[in-house]
């Protein structure tokens, strides 16, 4: 490890405070971060390792803010699965396990260490590099998009009960086409959607993501996680566009181009073959 490094591992393990942790690997990382996750790790300058990290976010005796990147992947896991379940739960990483320490937070944190000064960046001296900070997301882009798709996939049963099945044409699945009277209807996550007629933004998407079936994408850009039942969730990002998808049900894609508007796609003939053959290229949480 670099002098530097180890001056910042150092200065981070000088008494951290522990607020939260997220794991940073293929199958699971912030996807306000990137598309995938070779382009999470590099938004904060780290080798896409195929066991993945766990990032732990703290502040110091002084309130600086830390971001401890570790190798012990199946800690930090533990360490989240106990926190949702509502228990308590001390994580303390080996220092075997550190990686490395970086400067600032990736992602924002809404709560701070208690009886030290406020969340602030560490000296420039001490970190020696740029502090991390959250991607923008005070407007429509990328890092929003994601989120919005991270929105959905949470919360999936309140999104998915505002589309009725009789919106979706029986010839391909997409929604009735124009002449069709058009609404907007609020979403829990404060965007809309609307009838998108053959949506020649979604067309792309569908065909972008099939291609993928042939042409593997870089790690993460299709994932698989748990649903009810036998489905599975579904979620593949690529440039510009975001897919949230149930393995036995509908599809939603968010745009760059259609700033806060999520468009849903009818099942159709074409879309059940294409979830199942995503499914199984998909990464998976282990």
């Amino acid at each position: 490890m670099a002098e530097a490094d180890e001056e910042a591992v150092a200065a981070a393990d000088d008494a951290l405070y522990v607020l939260t942790a997220v794991l940073l690997t293929p199958a699971q990382f912030p996807s306000v971060l990137g598309d995938d996750y070779p382009e999470a790790c590099a938004a904060l300058g780290l080798v896409p390792v195929a066991d993945g990290y766990g990032l732990v976010l703290g502040q110091d005796g002084v309130g600086a803010r830390w971001t401890v990147v570790i190798d012990d992947v199946s800690l930090v896991a533990v360490a989240i699965a106990s926190w949702d379940c509502g228990m308590e739960y001390e994580l303390s990483p080996d220092e075997r396990a550190v990686v490395t320490a970086l400067p600032g937070w990736p992602l924002a944190v809404a709560v701070a260490a208690p009886d030290v000064p406020a969340p602030h960046d560490p000296d420039p001296e001490v970190a020696d590099r740029p502090a991390l900070s959250p991607p923008d997301t005070s407007h429509w882009g990328p890092a929003q998009r994601r989120l919005g798709a991270d929105e959905i996939a949470l919360q999936w049963a309140a999104w998915r009960e505002q589309i009725s099945d009789e919106k979706f044409s029986a010839r391909d699945g997409r929604e009735e086409p124009e002449g069709q009277e058009k609404t907007e209807v609020s979403s829990p996550g404060g965007e809309e959607h609307r009838p998108q007629g053959g949506h020649r933004g979604v067309r792309r998407v569908l065909a972008e993501a099939r291609a993928y079936v042939d042409s593997p994408p870089p790690l993460g850009r299709v994932r698989s996680s748990f649903a009810p039942g036998d489905a599975r969730t579904l979620r593949a990002d690529g440039p510009g566009w975001s897919i949230v998808a149930r393995t036995d049900d509908i599809a939603f894609v968010l745009l760059d181009e259609e700033p806060g508007e999520v468009l849903p796609v009818g099942r159709g003939p074409e879309l059940p073959g294409l979830l199942e053959a995503l499914d199984k290229m998909a990464v998976r949480p282990i």
